[in-house]
């Protein structure tokens, strides 16, 4: 009988270390989900302003889509960390329309840069349901903004699609411009 209260010592702390081990897992976890959920909100934030700076540059929006310079954004900030300035910065200056667009492309690549991780952003006309960075191209199909970026799974593997790229995390429809 002697033993037996230094067995019941030993159960306890043993049902204690792993309830420990499994609160430290889950704030593990919940750390990197709200990671995560931050850079899902930043890169929301970046797809909705860029949709609505198109919309407002409806001289641009309206060119051909070869012409427009929207539609050629294609920008990964791991093959260049630093976009180059464009030529004109219109902070308080009074700039043209292509001006404007290129100021606004090159603000996007900044936020994109500074704040995703290995972010990724693409503007394309597309009319696919499923996320991913092919662009259908059709001529009716909505212009799309899609912003994405090197996460992970909870378990901390790649975040990664069916092709092995990580898939864009958010797409926001402009709209039909033409």
């Amino acid at each position: 009988m002697h033993g037996f209260t230094l067995l019941e010592i030993l159960i306890a702390v043993l049902l204690l270390a792993v309830g420990i081990v499994g609160g430290v897992a889950m704030q593990l976890t919940a750390l990197r989900m709200r990671h995560q959920a931050a850079l899902l909100s930043q890169a929301t934030y970046v797809a909705a302003g860029l949709a609505e700076r198109m919309r407002a540059n409806a001289a641009q929006m309206h060119l051909a889509d070869g012409a427009n310079p929207y539609l050629m954004l294609d920008y990964d900030a791991l093959a260049e960390p630093d976009p180059p300035a464009p030529s004109a910065l219109c902070y308080g200056g009074a700039c043209d329309s292509a001006q404007l667009a290129m100021f606004d492309l090159y603000e996007v690549k900044v936020q994109v840069s500074q704040y995703l991780p290995a972010g990724r952003i693409q503007v394309c006309r597309d009319g696919s349901v499923k996320p991913g960075w092919t662009c259908g191209g059709a001529a009716g199909a909505p212009v799309v903004v899609k912003v994405g970026w090197r996460g992970k799974n909870p378990d901390g593997t790649p975040h990664k699609d069916v092709s092995g790229e990580f898939a864009p995390a958010v797409a926001v429809a402009v709209g039909a411009t033409r």
